[in-house]
């Protein structure tokens, strides 16, 4: 993605030189820097390169700061600030970004974001942190237009400093809902309710999502060792011997069941801070606790969540005296949001929504025949249309919910879900390994880290696909998907583990039969890409074919 880096591994010839160069203690040449420093020259002997609309001529380039945020914190995070930074190459931009990733975050230098002309936000989660860029002119979009568009990012972010507007992004803002990237730029006061709620959910989601993977995979290896019986065993701090398999099994499922007794308040008190900042926290932690009282379960996490935030915001709206202020964040708001969020809770909605929750459980467990083959296709579906992104985070959280209080059909679910997630990928590598004059040179490089990530349930690894060739991937990949969620129901496979990929395997009810359903799909997907790759690469043979196959490359690279 760096084209100065490779360009300089290629015209490599010494290799010590080489191998400087990839450890990082020899920067790449820039044949290209004398040009570019001659078209900003000209640009602003011409008045074009300006600032802030003032029109002055700038000998220094256009600067922006940026913050790149997903769900998960890992692909899209890190991939829509490598477009940037790339785009900002391209352009003679100087681009700073921030990636507020699952293994937190270091804030930029408050000098850079001081300098900088321009923000542009990337993100589907709550930006932190946000006063630091007031008064700055701002580009609120989802972490995907990072990834897909990031040039016409860097051209909005240059026109809206030419024009003078000023970001009024603060901390406070969180409690109307600024800042939530709609997609067009305009920030999310302006976006759709549908857009800020996904946003809202999502922050949620993205910190429960650590709880469950290291609750999860705690309990699915207690079981694999000492079996599904551990779950009743005394405490391990008052029985535990240091010599017995069981001893250490029921020490992993407690430690798990202790981690997966977070995930309700957890995920209810990150929708809440997504929503109105840190002062929503408490209120929404004490719904959440609540809900798992009252068997509300996860939905009654969601609702809490919900609950807490607009409460919070509501208060944050009232009018007080300056000498208040400085203990409404601490004292006021905490107080009065968690009894009026407790008093809901315990005595308006917790009931209702946990009938709900019994409901929906009892479905789940009752699906046999052609309606659980159906939900899996509905799963499959949703799991690999966007790869990572908000559908397959729906269906990823559906799945999630149900290891809460874990029944048949939920495990059923997680198990549908996580087979039909590992299909893009894997799909995307036996592809480029049965046809590889269908791909180009890179995609083909991309195809052998897909094995990997697909085996590993990491979806995103067909990403590259989807971008360079969207309408013949996607509908591919959905259609394997389908077949793949379809199969894992109707063969009554369960999982435990809420990641994992082939890893958790031995933690599968009906291992070989989930493995059957994944190879189905994932064959079926791959024929069908192949299929489609290949009857446009049989229409007449023009030059436009050679323009298309030079297209993909720069996309996926």
């Amino acid at each position: 993605m760096d084209p100065e880096f490779t360009a300089a591994l290629r015209a490599g010839t010494d290799p010590r030189a080489v191998a400087a160069l990839i450890r990082g203690e020899e920067a790449p040449e820039e044949p290209e820097r004398e040009q570019v420093e001659t078209g900003k020259q000209e640009r602003a002997e011409t008045g074009t390169e300006a600032t802030g609309g003032t029109g002055a001529a700038e000998s220094v380039p256009f600067r922006i700061v940026a913050v790149t945020s997903c769900p998960t914190g890992i692909a899209h995070t890190y991939m829509a600030a490598e477009s940037l930074a790339a785009a900002g190459r391209a352009e003679g931009v100087e681009v700073t970004v921030e990636t507020q990733g699952s293994a937190g975050f270091k804030k930029l230098d408050p000098a850079v974001v001081a300098a900088a002309d321009a923000v542009i936000w990337a993100h589907d989660v709550e930006v932190r942190e946000k006063a630091r860029f007031r008064g700055k002119p701002l580009v609120d979009v989802g972490v995907k237009a990072g990834i897909n568009r990031p040039a016409e990012l860097i051209a909005e972010a240059r026109r809206k400093a030419e024009r003078g507007e000023i970001a009024t992004a603060t901390d406070s803002d969180k409690a109307s809902g600024s800042g939530d990237g709609d997609g067009n730029g305009s920030g999310a006061d302006h976006a759709h309710f549908g857009v800020r709620l996904r946003t809202y959910l999502m922050s949620g989601v993205s910190y429960m999502v650590p709880f469950v993977a290291a609750g999860g995979l705690l309990i699915a290896l207690s079981f694999a060792i000492g079996g599904y019986e551990i779950a009743s065993a005394k405490s391990v701090a008052d029985h535990f011997v240091w010599g017995e398999a069981d001893s250490w099994a029921a020490l992993l499922n407690q430690i798990g069941s202790a981690a997966f007794g977070f995930l309700v308040p957890v995920l209810a008190g990150y929708i809440a801070y997504g929503m109105a900042d840190r002062p929503a926290l408490v209120p929404g932690f004490v719904g959440g606790a609540i809900a798992l009282t009252v068997n509300a379960g996860f939905l009654g996490g969601l609702v809490a969540g919900l609950l807490a935030g607009a409460v919070v915001m509501a208060v944050q709206r009232v009018p007080v005296h300056a000498t208040l202020r400085g203990i409404m964040p601490v004292l006021v708001i905490p107080l009065i949001a968690s009894a009026v969020v407790g008093f809901l809770m315990f005595i308006v909605v917790g009931k209702p929504i946990a009938s709900l929750q019994n409901a929906l459980t009892d479905w789940l467990n009752g699906l046999s025949g052609s309606n659980a083959v159906i939900l899996g296709i509905v799963l499959g579906l949703m799991m690999c249309f966007d790869m990572g992104g908000p559908l397959n985070k729906v269906a990823y959280a559906f799945a999630v919910g149900g290891l809460a209080d874990p029944t048949p059909g939920s495990l059923k679910v997680m198990a549908a879900v996580m087979a039909a997630g590992m299909v893009p990928p894997l799909a995307m590598a036996l592809a480029t390994t049965v046809r590889r004059r269908l791909f180009t040179k890179t995609e083909r490089e991309n195809g052998r880290a897909a094995w990997v990530l697909g085996a590993s349930f990491i979806t995103e690894g067909a990403i590259p696909f989807a971008a360079a060739d969207p309408l013949r991937v996607i509908p591919s990949v959905m259609a394997g998907g389908a077949v793949t969620g379809a199969l894992s129901m109707a063969f009554g496979a369960t999982l435990r583990a809420p990641h994992g990929g082939v890893f958790v395997v031995p933690l599968i009810g009906e291992p070989f039969l989930y493995l059957l359903a994944i190879a189905a799909g994932t064959l079926v997907a791959t024929a069908l890409v192949v299929l489609l790759k290949s009857a446009r690469r049989t229409a007449p043979e023009a030059a436009g074919d050679a323009g298309a196959d030079g297209s993909r490359v720069t996309v996926a690279a």
